[in-house]
């Protein structure tokens, strides 16, 4: 076999590589956020001690707000069922050995996406964002994503285009976990700085906030489409600065899944 032929095995290899541990490590982190949120506004709301959602989300439950604590608790329910299920529509395994689960997990996975994505404009809009105006201009972008996201995953599936369907799936658990993406780098940024360095803890605003809106809402999104175009090239090159590229965020996201882990999920349970 020629060696550049050997090459562009090897590099898709490490790519693939590359690309699982990311996963795996992804989903471990997504996993323990599910538990915080099943610990904490799960197991408070079930004992009807309601008071206690507001520890870690400012407007979580308001006195007479009906409508607007129902739209909070079925936005954290729902974040806890796409955070276990989603990674589940995108194994490999899961998809070829139990078929039928996976259409229906992928119903139940798209369904909550627009509705998570409704909740999410109505708490964002009408109780208002603790980011400000930019923080919910920001989140709405992501509630659009998962709209579109959600919308061409199901119709591609309907059409029998399964390759692109499995790609706006990608698309969409990555629309999905924005709100943990910005947890787990925010905890990144204040563990490199033991500081709130370029924002201001009270108002929650300032240009590093607005950097890491745009690292966890937009960039997974286009970062998507990078990794599509340097998957189907012949380029060796390309697929290894994107593994090492891969390796190096992967660890990022290690170190603040553990920041936000020990420092803001644990200590609220």
């Amino acid at each position: 076999m020629p060696l550049p032929v050997i090459t562009n095995l090897r590099s898709i290899q490490f790519l693939k590589t590359s690309v699982n541990i990311w996963f795996v490590l992804v989903v471990l982190g997504q996993f323990i956020f599910s538990l915080y949120i099943l610990g904490l506004y799960g197991v408070s709301g079930i004992a009807g001690d309601f008071e206690r959602w507001n520890s870690a989300a400012p407007h979580g439950y308001i006195q007479k707000d009906f409508l607007g604590n129902l739209f909070f608790g079925l936005h954290v329910l729902l974040a806890a069922v796409i955070t276990i299920g989603g990674p589940l529509q995108l194994m490999k395994k899961v998809r070829n050995n139990f078929p039928k689960f996976h259409r229906i997990n992928g119903r139940i996975y798209v369904f909550s996406a627009f509705l998570i994505g409704i909740a999410g404009f109505y708490l964002t809009w009408v109780r208002g964002s603790v980011g400000g105006l930019i923080g919910s201009v920001f989140i709405s972008i992501n509630g659009v994503l998962i709209f579109i996201c959600a919308f061409y995953t199901i119709k591609k599936a309907i059409n029998h285009q399964f390759t692109e369907h499995r790609r706006w799936a990608i698309r969409l658990f990555l629309a999905m976990s924005g709100v943990w993406f910005f947890r787990v780098f925010l905890m990144l940024w204040l563990t490199i700085h033991q500081a709130p360095v370029g924002f201001d803890m009270d108002t929650f605003q300032g240009p590093a906030l607005n950097m890491l809106y745009i690292f966890s809402y937009i960039l997974p999104f286009v970062s998507a489409e990078f990794y599509f175009r340097i998957k189907d090239s012949p380029k060796t090159i390309s697929k290894l600065v994107l593994s090492i590229f891969l390796l190096l965020l992967t660890s990022c996201i290690v170190v603040g899944t553990f920041s936000a882990t020990m420092g803001m999920w644990f200590p609220r349970l």
